[in-house]
């Protein structure tokens, strides 16, 4: 059994990205074969990890508004093929990492790739930060002779494929390596979205339909799969702007027009369902598509917010505004002020949202 795909990292949203973009998409050679690693010591994962390599897979439930009509079906991924502890199967790990690797894939939450006091032993130690976890396993498998990696990471770091390349090395020099030997790999810097707002036990979730891998091109980059929400883009930059002042701009002015209101509905859903709709609405069209087109991006940014109408409007999404509201005058200075220097528009070319970037910084007492 090969299972040229490594995947650091058991959570749900890997369960409904990431792998289950493996199953559905279109296999450039071979299809996928994973091994997914269980990085913690975390015993109550152990399930988790063993019924995601089960006969027959286990479940990702689809449910949300597709192309303007409520979908809700179960897809079934199979390409788990081992479940492995780090602490636990790791010599396992490593002859998988040195003779079958080819991608390695991680999702090792926010503060995955921070320094720890065990990053310093010369030795693999279950303590230690995915970045120095990875330094053993590289050198391990440079001493003997493999190639080039693709690596993948997913977590939500701008850069995160430039940082955590960055984080590897200084790993190697503090343990009198020569780095270089890591440069020969590709580190992919990506940005990746879908909400998955259910576990299924002991392995599986539900998810929403939209779902976006967007990959920064660069030599030598080769996916073992082809699918719609895997893009290949020149520059995460327009990527990373759409989401960041559509979607993310659009909730953080969603929950300043709740307040103004007075804060009834409970779900994202239930706003847009309501007289909130037609007020979201007119500050997107009259506001942020005109900030986009001036910046040469007003086709795209039509159709992503055409899209993200379809994901407020998931029926079966218990998206709390309260908890979008939390930190509510920092999410809109990095949403919709930074959107209004970056589009270069005027207080007369969108009052409303100078409005809203305003009252953030000087909330009512």
């Amino acid at each position: 059994m090969q299972t040229p795909i490594i995947q650091f990292g058991t959570s749900r949203f890997l369960q409904a990205h990431a792998l289950a973009y493996f199953q559905t998409g279109t296999p450039v050679g071979a299809a996928p074969a994973v091994t997914v690693v269980q990085s913690t010591s975390d015993p109550a994962r152990r399930g988790r990890l063993d019924a995601l390599s089960a006969p027959g897979g286990y479940p990702v439930r689809v449910r949300g508004i597709e192309n303007g009509q409520p979908v809700d079906r179960q897809e079934w991924v199979q390409v788990v093929r081992r479940g492995l502890g780090y602490d636990g199967d790791y010599a396992e790990l490593q002859r998988i990492f040195v003779h079958e690797a080819r991608w390695i894939v991680s999702n090792t939450a926010d503060r995955g790739f921070d320094p720890q006091p065990a990053d310093d032993l010369p030795h693999p130690d279950p303590a230690q930060s995915y970045p120095a976890k990875l330094f053993h396993l590289m050198r391990a498998r440079h001493v003997a002779g493999g190639g080039p990696l693709v690596v993948l990471p997913t977590e939500l770091v701008p850069g995160n494929g430039d940082k955590l390349r960055a984080r590897v090395r200084q790993i190697a020099v503090a343990q009198g390596e020569d780095p270089a030997f890591l440069d020969a790999h590709i580190w992919a810097n990506s940005l990746v979205d879908r909400i998955v707002s259910e576990e299924i036990r002991p392995a599986g979730a539900v998810a929403e339909p939209y779902g976006l891998w967007a990959i920064a091109a660069q030599p030598g980059l080769e996916l073992p799969v082809t699918h719609p929400a895997i893009q290949i883009v020149p520059d995460l930059e327009p990527v990373q702007r759409l989401k960041l002042h559509i979607l993310n701009l659009g909730h953080s002015t969603l929950i300043d027009l709740w307040q103004r209101a007075g804060a009834q509905e409970t779900y994202v859903r239930q706003a847009m369902s309501g007289p909130l709709r037609a007020a979201l609405l007119d500050i997107m069209e009259t506001e942020v598509l005109p900030g986009f087109a001036r910046r040469g991006m007003g086709d795209q940014a039509r159709d992503y917010l055409t899209v993200t109408l379809e994901r407020f409007d998931n029926p079966f999404l218990d998206h709390r505004l309260s908890d979008i509201a939390q930190n509510h005058a920092s999410k809109v200075d990095h949403r919709i002020t930074a959107f209004l220097y970056w589009a270069g528009l005027s207080p007369d070319q969108a009052p409303k949202l100078h409005a809203i970037s305003q009252s953030a910084k000087d909330p009512a007492p």
